[in-house]
């Protein structure tokens, strides 16, 4: 019954595919819209529209498609209440998955094993810089204007037809990127706008350096604000800022506008170093902690950092190596095998795999694309001698098996790692003899 609802109300003007941008007619005829219409959302688009409210695209997803990209992540913004939505999937047997959102007004329907996130339109009525406490209205613009930036606050209508109030459409054409209204009125409203400010223009932005003075004047009197900011979503929006355009010069700005004290980064980080890692690296793809880690100065400032984005584990050793190892761990240009003393590294630490992908990174760091590929195909050799060995020898001492490991191992590294099992034994201190 949805799928003929659908053809009955929906389809007539998915086929028109058009939209009004400033009085022009555009025409959004592309196969990345087209493909969003599964079986899944064209049963939801009937049940709304049988229900007669309004379902649009919004946000994100409707910024990629006008930039001709398939959207990863589709939000929907709804007429409709969280009560409405509720009631009017419950009687259609739809599932909805309870959620954090449900009191902002968001509900998840499942539909034709897709989850459907939808959104009532909303007002913030208090705010605190972190949090809001909404209203729900039926105002599309109303909901538009609490948006973040221009590009951000876009809907675009099943039928095609894109609602743009506050020329989205153009900034993204113009590679712009610009709150909405007031800056310094879209920032205090959540203080994590000044880094979805940096993420997203390092996204769209065509020049390095083409902001608006007043944005940057109110990112500035606002800085502090990110201190109440948790970490961890600092850190989602810094990871997406590093592997964007323009990276090297939007820390710059974090360090001059005052931002860094307040994210955790440190108050005399290597700006310079950052610069030109970014420069030479970015082609190797490196991971966002190993550019970061070129502002750390120091072991300390790995712990500093840790502590109030809260990296991973991982994160956090890596930057610690990167730290640690990067003015001594370097391909050898004259030498036979130019990794010879980061292969030798890796096979003699433990685990080899860790140590494996932390050089590799670290080489990527240096600016070595091509050496750090060969690392990532190059399988450590495997110490041939095991305890086991030493005991069929007659060693039983836990204490002398472990010496004896010792100062084999050390012998094979002499011999560039060629020394095979054989040889090493053979070279074993006689003991006692293995009972017969």
């Amino acid at each position: 019954m949805q799928l003929m609802l659908w053809s009955r109300l929906v389809l007539p003007a998915f086929r028109t595919l058009h939209s009004r941008v400033e009085g022009r007619t555009m025409r959004l005829g592309t196969s990345e819209f087209q493909c969003l219409f599964t079986d899944g959302l064209k049963a939801i688009a009937a049940l709304f529209s049988e229900h007669g409210h309004e379902l649009r695209i919004a946000g994100g997803a409707v910024r990629d498609l006008l930039s001709g990209k398939q959207p990863q992540d589709i939000d929907f913004a709804t007429s409709a209440t969280p009560a409405q939505m509720k009631e009017m999937f419950s009687a259609a047997g739809v599932r909805t998955i309870n959620t954090l959102g449900e009191k902002h007004g968001t509900i998840t329907a499942r539909v034709h094993e897709q989850n459907f996130e939808i959104t009532t339109l909303r007002v913030d009525v208090t705010t605190d810089g972190r949090h809001a406490e909404v209203e729900f209205t039926t105002d599309w613009q109303t909901d538009s204007e609490r948006r973040d930036l221009t590009i951000n606050s876009m809907f675009l209508g099943l039928d095609g037809t894109l609602y743009d109030y506050f020329n989205g459409m153009e900034d993204l054409k113009n590679k712009k990127v610009r709150f909405v209204g007031d800056p310094e009125k879209r920032i205090q409203e959540d203080y994590l706008r000044i880094l979805r400010y940096f993420r997203f223009y390092g996204s769209v932005a065509e020049h390095a350096d083409a902001h608006e003075p007043q944005t940057l004047v109110a990112i500035e009197r606002n800085a502090a604000g990110l201190a109440g900011i948790a970490g961890e979503r600092i850190w989602v929006e810094l990871k997406k800022t590093l592997m964007g355009n323009h990276a090297s010069h939007l820390f710059a700005l974090i360090y001059k506008l005052g931002v860094a004290p307040h994210i955790g980064l440190p108050c005399d980080g290597n700006v310079g170093e950052l610069q030109r890692v970014w420069e030479r690296s970015r082609a190797s793809a490196p991971r966002p902690i190993t550019l970061l880690s070129a502002l750390l100065r120091c072991a300390d400032d790995v712990g500093h950092l840790d502590a109030r984005l809260r990296l991973s584990k991982d994160e956090r050793n890596l930057a610690a190596f990167v730290v640690k190892h990067r003015g001594e761990l370097r391909p050898d240009a004259d030498g036979d095998d130019p990794l010879g003393s980061i292969k030798a590294f890796v096979t003699d630490a433990r685990p080899h795999g860790e140590a494996k992908a932390r050089a590799s990174e670290l080489l990527r760091y240096l600016g070595e694309a091509g050496p750090a590929v060969e690392l990532d195909g190059w399988r450590p050799p495997a110490f041939p001698v095991s305890g086991h060995d030493l005991r069929r020898l007659g060693l039983t001492s836990g204490k002398e098996i472990g010496t004896e490991l010792q100062r084999l191992r050390a012998l094979w590294q002499r011999s560039g790692y060629r020394a095979d099992k054989d040889a090493l034994l053979a070279s074993v201190r006689q003991g006692p003899k293995p009972k017969s």
